[in-house]
C-alpha cells in the first residue's frame, strides 16, 4: 500500500486482496496515518485491487467513521466494476462518495 499527500487530502493505493487475512493490518495503517493528519478528505484508491470481500466493506465504513469524526469525508475511487457493484449493494454511496475506474459514478 502506498500514501501520498496533498495538502489536507491523503490516498492510500490499495494493492492485491482486501479479506479478513490482511484487512486488519490494512485498518491499522490508514487509521495510525489519518491520526496524524486529520484529512479533510481521505481517498482510498482501489485500482490495485484484485480481490475483495465483506472485509474490504467495513475497511470502508470505518474508516469513514474515522475520519468523519474530525469533519473529513471519504472517497472510494477506481473501483473495478466487480468492487464498484460490491460497494454499492451494500449502501456505501449513502455515506461516501464510490467511483468506478474511469470516474463512471
Amino acid at each position: 500500500m502506498e500514501m501520498i499527500t496533498s495538502g489536507k487530502c491523503m490516498t492510500f493505493f490499495l494493492s492485491g486482496e482486501i479479506d479478513h487475512h490482511n484487512a486488519a493490518s490494512i485498518r491499522k495503517v490508514i487509521d495510525e496515518e489519518t491520526d496524524k493528519l486529520m484529512p479533510q478528505v481521505l481517498v482510498l484508491d482501489f485500482s490495485g485491487v484484485t480481490f475483495m470481500d465483506s472485509s474490504g466493506v467495513g475497511l470502508v465504513m470505518g474508516r469513514y467513521r474515522n475520519v468523519s469524526a474530525h469533519g473529513g469525508r471519504l472517497e472510494a475511487v477506481n473501483l473495478p466494476p466487480w468492487c464498484y457493484k460490491i460497494m454499492k449493494m451494500s449502501g456505501l454511496e449513502k455515506i461516501a462518495r464510490i467511483r468506478m475506474t474511469g470516474g463512471k459514478q
